[in-house]
């Protein structure tokens, strides 16, 4: 089955009758544009986004008919949970993470990373409290850099206002 658009999300469709099956995602799966997996129910698809779209999230619909809706569900993975004291401390925690160009999640109010030992040791050596947890990861930090912006409305001169 091929599937190319989002449809909505699953909070939104009135289920009725139908059965619901989730295609199981990585975190890191949930950027990709071309993906071929079964749903748990044993479909086997094809995600096949030739447009630019935005990543999919937990609850997305891929497809939906009378009998069937297919939705998005992401695994839960070994995590760093790290909850800064401050803004100062959150600045220097993402400086940390962003300098090993690893994956930062922002959830309740906590930095969330995939479980890495090496940066574990670095910033409970720093002083910082790390636990490491089973959690799905959902909601990625984009912090990327796009050309041609105003400079002075970046995200490190946000949160360099903020700690001054």
């Amino acid at each position: 089955m091929l599937l190319t658009e989002i449809i909505c999300q699953l909070d939104t469709v009135e289920i009725g009758n139908r059965t619901v099956d989730y295609l199981q995602l990585e975190w890191f799966e949930t950027t990709k544009r071309i993906i071929r997996k079964k749903t748990q129910a044993g479909i086997e698809v094809s995600l096949k986004f030739l447009q630019p779209t935005r990543a999919l999230t937990e609850g997305d619909v891929l497809y939906t008919d009378d009998k069937l809706v297919i939705a998005v569900a992401v695994n839960a993975c070994d995590c760093l949970v790290i909850c800064p004291g401050s803004l100062f401390e959150m600045a220097a925690i993402c400086y940390e993470i962003g300098n090993k160009h690893l994956p930062l999640f922002y959830q309740n109010n906590q930095l969330l990373v995939p479980a890495d030992a090496p940066l574990q040791r670095l910033l409970t050596a720093q002083g910082y409290t790390v636990m490491q947890q089973k959690t799905k990861l959902l909601s990625p930090l984009n912090t990327t850099v796009k050309p041609h912006t105003d400079a002075s409305n970046s995200l490190f001169n946000k949160i360099m206002k903020l700690t001054n």
